[in-house]
């Protein structure tokens, strides 16, 4: 292992945390796991940074790197090989012991680890490995863990740290193999796609063994699982306008082994095809004796998720999106991660941002795929390849909505569940309110405030009772600028679009052109 033994722990820890902050895997861990008697810590169902529980509490976890020692020469990375920044490593040793005094301190509930690869991939994830096993045993502790699987890693190793593990993932980083080539030359797309489906089938047999303790599933797969049973079996259909097709999940084996399509959409080549990756299958957990049974944990239970830079590479928000279903589909992650582009390193083959990292299409790019997860849209849906990027102004669904009128207006008394998240404002939280709320008596407008309908939003498109609030328009031109002006949008598109208020202290144009 590479240490600078000048640096101290604290000095190590700004470091290596300093070096994490551009992996944005961070959400709720889906976790519920209570303290115990005699060991340390707990998994709720928040248990990481920047993150709220159930009851309302903001939890955090220790986010830092092994090491940011690189063999590997990425060109976006900060930690990239031929960089000149200070490098350094914990010990498994240090690692526990910065872990456990932040929890005793109740700064942290639990720890997200990543690392640069140290030597070669094998090496690295060994010490990970090793970290994990003396945090779960030695010191007994409980709360939630995020481990990278480092690609290239030996499987046994993997499999290792799944049981140790609550959440593992695989980061895509680039969503296309041309943009992996000319950015991560060192990183094959085999090495990252072999570990994320080895996870998967793990996974999969772990709640097959263990039951619940082996972990749930996706909220993609539930919400399509739910629109097949409510009769939605090939195409999601309103008013008889086809919106989008439903996918079928692959099925553990019949020999109790779990095997993957042979066609796996995770990635997109220069054509825009999508390559095939070959069938495999996994016979077994060989360490599910060994480690599963005695830690009384599944294996990585709350499920793998992945990231995608968005702006280093030239590709479509279409393209993005649909690698993103397609990972989804496959692969059964639970939350695919998307990161702007931060340029960090001088490079000709990085793009320039004159307007700093793309935040918005970031933002557009999470509120299109809370609509994949949540809502039951389609990635062919949301974009397609004539339309292939988000409007900067209007959110997804409202961008969806102004472009198919025809579907509406719908009356909140009569629509199904499915239906009723197609309308702007409404939610499925508010969604399944309002299927509930009318099961007993009417509804009106003033009770779908109550209930959570962001009216602002949906009056251009819902009846309640027959009845409109106001004057009912559905004039596309008409519903987009409304729609506009109740948008939260950045100050510089904000003066593109309606101009800038003057200041006290600002001269009119024509002034300052006579003098």
């Amino acid at each position: 292992m590479i240490l600078n033994e000048s640096l101290s722990i604290e000095q190590k820890l700004e470091i290596l945390s300093d070096a994490a902050k551009y992996d944005v895997a961070c959400t709720s861990s889906g976790m519920q796991r209570e303290g115990k008697k005699g060991e340390l810590g707990n998994s709720v169902a928040a248990g990481i940074c920047h993150s709220f529980s159930a009851d309302g509490r903001c939890i955090s976890l220790l986010k830092v790197l092994f090491t940011n020692e690189c063999i590997y020469d990425c060109k976006y990375c900060i930690n990239r090989s031929s960089n000149d920044v200070p490098r350094t490593s914990f010990t498994p040793r240090e690692l526990c012991e910065l872990t456990i005094g932040f929890y005793k301190r109740n700064y942290i509930e639990g720890l997200f680890l990543s690392s640069g690869i140290l030597h070669t991939p094998d090496y690295t994830m060994e010490l990970i490995c090793r970290t994990l096993q003396m945090l779960r045993e030695e010191y007994h502790f409980r709360g939630y863990i995020h481990c990278k699987a480092i690609p290239g890693a030996n499987p046994v190793l993997v499999e290792y740290a799944g049981w140790y593990a609550d959440r593992m993932s695989v980061n895509l980083e680039l969503p296309t193999n041309e943009g992996l080539r000319l950015l991560a030359p060192n990183k094959t797309r085999k090495n990252i796609l072999e570990p994320m489906r080895q996870i998967q089938a793990g996974i999969a047999e772990s709640r097959q063994l263990l039951g619940f303790m082996g972990g749930n599933r996706s909220a993609y797969y539930f919400t399509k699982k739910a629109a097949k049973q409510a009769g939605i079996e090939q195409r999601f259909r309103t008013n008889g306008i086809e919106t989008g097709r439903i996918s079928t999940k692959s099925e553990p084996a019949g020999d109790g082994s779990f095997s993957l399509q042979s066609t796996v959409q995770a990635s997109v080549a220069e054509d825009g095809t999508v390559p095939a990756v070959p069938e495999k299958k996994y016979q077994g957990l060989a360490l599910l004796n060994e480690v599963g049974k005695p830690a009384g944990r599944g294996f990585a239970a709350a499920g793998q998720s992945t990231q995608m830079i968005i702006g280093a590479t030239k590709e479509t928000d279409y393209q993005l999106v649909s690698v993103a279903e397609a990972l989804y589909q496959k692969f059964d992650l639970k939350r695919v991660f998307y990161s702007a582009f931060v340029k960090v390193n001088e490079d000709s083959t990085l793009p320039d941002l004159p307007g700093g990292p793309p935040l918005l299409r970031e933002h557009r790019l999470y509120q299109a795929d809370w609509l994949m997860r949540y809502y039951g849209f389609a990635a062919g849906e949301l974009l397609t390849e004539n339309r292939p990027n988000f409007n900067a102004v209007l959110d997804p669904q409202c961008d969806w909505a102004v472009h198919h009128m025809e579907v509406f207006p719908v009356e909140v008394l009569k629509a199904d569940y499915f239906l009723l998240l197609r309308v702007p404002g409404i939610g499925p939280k508010s969604a399944r309110r309002i299927v509930e709320a009318r099961k007993s008596g009417g509804l009106s407008f003033e009770s779908l405030k109550r209930i959570g309908v962001v009216l602002k939003r949906a009056q251009y498109f819902i009846t309640c009772a027959g009845k409109t609030l106001g004057q009912l328009h559905l004039d596309e031109n008409y519903v987009t600028q409304s729609l506009m002006l109740n948008e939260r949008l950045p100050k510089n598109l904000k003066d593109a679009l309606y101009g800038h208020q003057m200041s006290l202290f600002e001269l009119p144009a024509f002034t300052a052109a006579t003098g």
